[in-house]
């Protein structure tokens, strides 16, 4: 299967590049790129050195399959032509994860370019929305902060062991800040500081909002802060929930009960794992995991849940190629099976 990647000059583009060559189903045959155009892909990123093909301004050659790695808004006009024509494709961006306009157009500052794309596509988390990822023509990758909030919430919401009232304390490495020059990621203002961010409202809270409030059947009472850490990749979230009442009362062991619950939600899941200790990012560097740690504070009847992965991975190009694999009936881990870096 032939794929392109529009756009592979941003950190995902260029990670989906990554994880293509070696995927034994698919060969990459075009990659376009605004700044890049007219060099070769080695020259913007010499990692890729093995991967001998030019940046053009638009896909030139024929293609199957295509992932967009563009921003927000110019990613679904660029789609629109090649989804019309019959081809799949893997919206890397956040242009069809929000299924409401006008919650898109509040946090995105701009109307939607294609609602009827909208309409027609689903939400890219293979371990919620398989089904509707196996009939689509365009999937909706999730955002890297969403996938490990809600992995991490899911399993407790739907046996409705939690109230709605959520925490997310989350932290990323800072290449979720994309290859934007700005002061922000700075290397002398990220070293050695640790600072939160979108505190009045991050982009990615309504992701997750919507998707917990699905899971729940009722508008869950979400606070979500993100925080910039200096390390290139990796995602931590940490999520707090009250335990039900009911939950209480039917569960003598509640902290074996959750486990059981979290172990049993995702044992045919190939890349969400539930474990017996406290994650770490590094368990996830470099691979297509989500790690999930779900416990009990007794003292509170509290849940509390870690969930790790790495960002441009599991948070995005290897999410996309997961999304791709089940769309054109590939077997799910197929290009996917690296372990994690460590140290």
């Amino acid at each position: 299967m032939k794929i392109g990647i529009i756009n592979v000059t941003g950190y995902a583009g260029a990670e989906v590049a990554r994880i293509a060559y070696d995927h034994p189903e698919i060969e990459l045959v075009s990659v376009t790129g605004r700044s890049g155009a007219g060099k070769k892909l080695s020259e913007v990123f010499p990692h890729l050195f093995k991967i001998n093909l030019e940046i053009t301004p638009e896909i030139e050659t024929e293609v199957d399959f295509v992932f967009s790695g563009l921003p927000h808004a110019a990613s679904a006009e660029a789609l629109t032509t090649i989804v019309d024509s019959g081809i799949k494709a893997v919206d890397i961006s956040a242009d069809f994860r929000l299924k409401d306009l006008q919650t898109y157009k509040e946090w995105y500052q701009v109307d939607h370019p294609t609602p009827d794309l909208l309409k027609t596509s689903a939400y890219g988390l293979p371990e919620l929305h398989k089904e509707e990822i196996k009939n689509t023509s365009l999937v909706a990758n999730p955002g890297c902060y969403p996938t490990a909030s809600i992995l991490a919430l899911a399993p407790a919401l739907k046996h409705q062991a939690i109230t709605t009232d959520i925490i997310i304390d989350a932290k990323s490495g800072v290449s979720g800040a994309g290859r934007t020059l700005s002061l922000k990621t700075h290397f002398s203002e990220v070293n050695e500081n640790l600072s939160a961010y979108g505190v009045d409202g991050h982009r990615h809270m309504p992701e997750i909002a919507q998707e917990l409030d699905n899971i729940s059947d009722q508008a869950c009472n979400l606070t979500f802060i993100p925080h910039l850490i200096p390390m290139t990749r990796g995602i931590l979230a940490t999520c707090y929930a009250p335990l039900s009442s009911d939950f209480i009362a039917n569960n003598a062991d509640p902290k074996l009960k959750i486990t059981e619950i979290y172990k049993s939600f995702y044992e045919n899941e190939k890349f969400t794992h539930v474990v017996d200790q406290p994650p770490m990012t590094k368990h996830t560097l470099g691979n297509n995991d989500c790690i999930i740690y779900p416990t009990v504070d007794l003292r509170t009847n509290r849940l509390i849940v870690i969930s790790c992965l790495d960002n441009l991975v599991k948070g995005a190009a290897g999410q996309a190629i997961h999304n791709m694999n089940i769309m054109s009936g590939i077997p799910e881990t197929t290009g996917l099976t690296q372990l994690s870096l460590y140290p």
